[in-house]
């Protein structure tokens, strides 16, 4: 296959930044753009008008039984993740899901059956193990560079990320998107949403997590958008102690304001140094491409500019792609062009956010019950 059919689940905000990079020259010879759907038909409609698809729905399922589809990317809010996925396996679509693919290990693991049963190609975002400065830090620890790894620490807050967003500002029917999701369960929170990131890096670098703890709830129980109050239940203030054995251990966390360590980067403390976001013992880490993503972003903002320029890294991020948003959605998605066109597996895979998604998971449970919990799953 030189040219995939590719479909649009959900013409939200990730879809319309996942848009504009998949309408680039170098990806439409490789992607042709058939169809997208959304239940708000005005927006399915706009979406498709405006980027040249050539099909668009307002049911999911309408666009599976589209004979010009063979893979989805599903860019619908997460608590749809796990059915819609499941429902494009089983109509025989390769699929790329953005982050969570699940809200449940349960859940994750008939996903994974499911991909490898049906032998079609399963690429759950995010792919922080396809960045190379988180590959480095692998090596690092692992070469003792820092001395013996004591424990290591990652995490993300919600603040008022998605409420700003520029999608979300606007009175047309593709700049007046509703965050409200974001604040409700099932499938919203800081940890499906952002936290994720942090925990895929850093099972990607240490490996697979023993045992968890946790202590969790609803802080902000209101939020404010466009002039009215939107009510919260889902859990945005949680911190998670893990056990990756050998008394080797790691705090996570995923709260409503609020952070200890740098963009989605993790820290890591030996007997002989530290690892604290791009730095080592105080000076730059000099990982493969460094100085490029230095080159990222605002003159002046070096750490930040650096966390930006990470992402001109990835595989598939060349100049057409530098400037526009959510470039590491982007590159999972040619994961899966690659991995359906070209028959080269993804390192981005459904055991590794299968773990994530356990550990999440048991968290929440971990925090209900007052009782550890012992994962199921692995990164491999």
């Amino acid at each position: 296959m030189s040219k995939l059919n590719f479909g649009i689940v959900g013409a939200g905000t990730i879809a319309l930044r996942l848009l504009r990079h998949l309408v680039q020259p170098d990806v439409a010879e490789r992607v042709s753009l058939t169809a997208i759907c959304d239940p708000v038909a005005d927006r399915a409609q706009a979406a498709a008008e405006k980027f040249g698809i050539t099909r668009w729905f307002t049911d999911e399922q309408e666009l599976l039984a589209y004979d010009k589809v063979d893979a989805v990317t599903i860019a619908s809010p997460i608590n749809f993740h796990f059915e819609q996925v499941r429902r494009a396996l089983l109509a025989a679509k390769h699929v790329h899901c953005n982050k969570t693919m699940a809200t449940s290990v349960s859940e994750a693991k008939e996903l994974t059956r499911l991909a490898r049963e049906r032998t079609l190609c399963l690429v759950p975002s995010p792919g922080e193990m396809l960045r190379p400065h988180n590959r480095y830090i692998k090596e690092v620890i692992r070469r003792g560079d820092i001395g013996t790894l004591c424990w290591a620490v990652c995490g993300a807050a919600f603040g008022t990320y998605h409420q700003d967003e520029s999608e979300r500002q606007g009175n047309d029917v593709l700049t007046n998107i509703d965050p409200s999701w974001y604040f409700r369960k099932p499938g919203g929170g800081p940890l499906y949403d952002m936290t994720v990131y942090s925990l895929t890096a850093l099972t990607g670098i240490l490996g697979s997590v023993l045992r968890v703890t946790a202590l969790s709830g609803a802080r902000i129980k209101e939020r404010e958008f466009r002039g009215r109050l939107v009510p919260c239940d889902a859990d945005d203030n949680t911190v998670i102690l893990l056990d990756f054995g050998d008394s080797l251990f790691a705090f996570a966390y995923g709260t409503a304001a609020g952070r200890i360590t740098e963009a989605f980067n993790g820290s890591y403390f030996g007997t002989r140094g530290s690892i604290i976001g791009l730095t080592i013992n105080g000076e730059p880490l000099e990982y493969p491409g460094a100085d490029i993503a230095r080159q990222a972003g605002a003159p002046g903002v070096e750490a930040r500019s650096q966390h930006i320029g990470n992402q001109w890294l990835l595989p598939h991020i060349n100049e057409l792609h530098r400037d526009l948003p959510e470039q590491h959605v982007f590159e999972d998605v040619m994961q899966l062009v690659d991995w359906v066109t070209e028959g080269k597996p993804s390192p981005v895979t459904a055991e590794h956010a299968t773990h994530v998604i356990d550990i999440i998971d048991s968290a929440y449970r971990a925090s209900t019950t007052g009782k550890t919990q012992v994962l199921s799953t692995t990164v491999e």
